[in-house]
């Protein structure tokens, strides 16, 4: 403790006077202190007591808005434009860039390539698009890079197969059409419009250097006048390939409106009361492509097939005639049903003549190309293309070859040409491009007047009319097309038809031109398919040996009780037009063979399928007469392809033409009856519903034989598909 005394002593003390030594000391110490402090330290003098969370953002919004860095607008922006990006982007995924009919893409800023990085790799035209990145920004960079990274293969493509590089060749899209092309001259691409000026419809030449450079150069408001560059790699992708859909969004169905004919079986014939047949041959094939196509696309192919088109698809080893003074010869087997044990079938199988190439006339052709805006598909104008490269390196020198095309209206796209001049002709097919409606008669006429201009005498004059669907411009109705392709017809020019593509084939119309017109309908699905019925059956489809081709059989109450034609329904003639020269009928093509199958039921076999009269029956018997053993009489008639008379070919059917097993007929024969069962079975028809794709199978496999073109083990994994679609009947 401090002793009080002691405090009291100090207080007495007096104050000693200031030093003024002391005093400057004093100050020049403090003021070196505040000097080092100002140098040191930014906090202000005395003590600074920390602030509030809440104090904290009142001053930071205090600061921000005293020093202007940003107004209210630019705030609500930055806060709007993040929204406003996202429901853009969700908007572009569920609603794909337009593609209007000329391929063009309706370009939108994420649509637009980033021009730093390379085009990418075309990927193949079946092939999906890559999904989108998982991870999405909101900026217009990002969106634009993410459009652009679903666009590019996220793997290496595959090596592609030769025809599917050969449909990617043909499928890439061509320049825009110059608007003022040169008139044309004999042999050159000709144009439709006036004085020779225009652009014809699906026809788009190539542009030169000097063009593009023009259109570069081009000021703004003058782009309209100057052909358009070819498209960027990555607008290509977006005109071929349809944007990709989410993985549990359901792909939606495409509306089928193909037009097949319909018709009715043949019913079952009792002999005492009709036994004759009359029909015109069909060397079509067009219903086996249908039926391949459905059945590798996993459906079950329209019940309206025509079986004899099945029947006659193959080629087969019939024995033809020795000299073209007889066009074909007839061979007919009798051999018992597979499918029946009381009943029997009686085979007709006609070869025609097969004209050596050096004996071949001279081909005047007419390419009749729809390139209407439904032909934008790969398996259709593309696969056109390519059908008919393969067509043009088939003919000879001299031939000629002129090729129109229509879609709202036709025009004559290359002159009469020499096929010497190959590059000619093969650049004109490859500048095709679709587009517009199908004013299809009107092409027809054009076609038909060039194929008169280039006529051959003793030649082969014949329009080449490809198509997906039907003519909805112009003279669109059935009948009125058959009179015209019959007028036409009478000239000299025949007509055939080749289908592509699905969704809008008009079949009725095909097999009602093809029929009037003396000449085939094939259905292409494949460019395999292509070359089958334009290089490897090119003789048959182009040169004509026989038209007008009827076959009349009369059966023998007395041997045949029952009869039925398997196929041919809408083939049938009446019984008078087998002698009316009048009354048009089917051709035959240089080596073409033709099948008819009938299913008989013998006389007494317990195989009936009409009961007896009550009242008794006809009289049958013939009086004795020598030919009372034969199962039926066959009668062929025909016109030679410049004639207008017919001929006739009979043969009498006998035990003679009779083989004791079923296994005992050649392996064409038993083919032939393989794929008449299975064209009955997919009608679901009544003789058929017990035997079953096994069977069928069977005995196709030891019918097989030659296979050189794998056509026969291609039928064989139809039937198991189709089994396995049917469930095994």
């Amino acid at each position: 403790m401090v002793d009080d005394n002691e405090l009291e002593r100090l207080r007495d003390i007096a104050v000693p006077a200031p030093d003024g030594e002391a005093k400057a000391r004093a100050m020049a110490a403090a003021m070196q202190a505040f000097d080092l402090d100002e140098k040191t330290s930014t906090a202000p003098q005395g003590t600074s007591a920390g602030l509030r969370l809440t104090e904290r953002a009142q001053k930071l919004w205090r600061d921000i808005m005293q020093r202007k860095l940003i107004a209210t607008p630019a705030i609500t922006a930055l806060v709007a434009l993040p929204i406003a990006g996202y429901a853009a982007f969700e908007m572009l995924k569920e609603q794909p860039p337009f593609i209007n009919g000329n391929g063009k893409v309706t370009e939108t800023v994420a649509d637009k390539p980033v021009a730093q990085k390379p085009a990418p790799m075309q990927p193949a035209i079946n092939e999906p698009l890559p999904a989108a990145p998982a991870k999405e920004k909101k900026t217009g960079a990002d969106a634009e890079t993410r459009t652009n990274s679903q666009m590019v293969p996220a793997t290496p493509l595959e090596p592609a197969t030769e025809v599917d590089n050969l449909l990617k060749q043909e499928a890439t899209p061509e320049a825009e059409p110059a608007l003022q092309p040169a008139p044309a001259e004999s042999g050159q691409l000709a144009t439709g419009g006036k004085d020779g000026v225009g652009v014809i419809a699906g026809y788009s030449p190539k542009r030169s250097a000097d063009e593009l450079e023009r259109a570069d150069k081009a000021p703004a408001g003058v782009a309209a006048a100057i052909p358009a560059s070819p498209p960027a790699m990555a607008d290509f992708k977006l005109m071929v390939q349809p944007a990709p859909m989410p993985a549990d969004q359901m792909q939606p169905q495409e509306e089928n409106r193909d037009r097949i004919e319909t018709f009715k079986t043949n019913p079952v014939h009792e002999t005492a009361q009709d036994p004759v047949s009359t029909f015109s041959i069909d060397v079509d094939t067009a219903s086996y492509s249908f039926v391949r196509r459905s059945l590798k696309e996993g459906s079950l192919p329209d019940p309206d097939t025509r079986v004899e088109e099945m029947i006659n698809y193959f080629p087969y080893d019939w024995k033809g005639p020795d000299s073209a003074a007889t066009p074909f010869n007839s061979t007919v087997t009798v051999m018992p049903t597979p499918w029946n044990e009381h009943t029997k079938l009686m085979h007709v199988a006609i070869k025609g003549f097969d004209v050596k190439p050096a004996e071949q006339p001279k081909a005047n052709l007419v390419f009749l190309i729809d390139v209407s805006g439904s032909m934008d598909e790969p398996d259709k104008l593309p696969l056109l293309k390519s059908a008919f490269r393969l067509l043009v390196s088939k003919l000879k020198p001299d031939d000629t070859v002129s090729i129109v095309t229509y879609a709202g209206n036709a025009g004559t796209v290359l002159m009469p040409t020499k096929a010497a001049e190959k590059q000619k002709i093969l650049a004109a097919i490859d500048n095709l491009e679709p587009g517009g409606s199908t004013a299809g008669e009107e092409g027809i006429r054009e076609a038909y007047k060039l194929a008169q201009q280039s006529f051959v005498k003793d030649g082969v004059n014949r329009v080449m009319l490809a198509t997906d669907g039907d003519f909805n411009v112009g003279q669109t109705d059935d009948d009125d097309l058959k009179q015209t392709i019959e007028k036409e017809r009478k000239t000299g020019v025949f007509l055939s038809v080749f289908g592509f593509g699905r969704g809008n084939l008009n079949d009725q119309m095909m097999q009602t031109i093809a029929q009037n017109g003396n000449g085939t309908a094939a259905y292409i699905d494949t460019l395999a398919e292509a070359e089958k019925v334009l290089v490897e059956d090119a003789s048959s489809t182009l040169f004509t040996i026989a038209k007008d081709v009827k076959i009349q059989v009369e059966f023998n109450p007395a041997k045949v009780s029952e009869y039925r034609l398997i196929g041919y329904e809408t083939r049938a003639l009446n019984r008078e037009d087998f002698n009316n020269d009048r009354v048009d009928a089917g051709d035959i093509g240089s080596g073409h063979s033709v099948t008819a199958v009938y299913e008989i039921t013998p006389k007494g076999s317990g195989g009936e399928q009409v009961d007896p009269l009550r009242y008794g029956q006809a009289k049958v018997d013939n009086g004795g007469v020598a030919n009372a053993d034969e199962y039926a009489f066959v009668k062929i008639r025909y016109k030679l392809p410049s004639e207008n008379v017919s001929k006739l070919i009979t043969t009498p059917v006998t035990a003679a033409n009779e083989v004791s097993s079923f296994d005992a007929a050649g392996a064409d024969q038993r083919f032939s009856v393989a794929v008449a069962a299975f064209g009955q079975k997919l009608r679901d028809e009544d003789q058929t519903a017990n035997f079953g794709y096994d069977r069928i199978a069977e005995i196709a496999d030891a019918a097989r034989g030659a296979d050189p073109f794998g056509y026969r083990a291609e039928f064989l994994s139809l039937v198991r598909l189709a089994s396995s679609l049917d469930g095994n009947k």
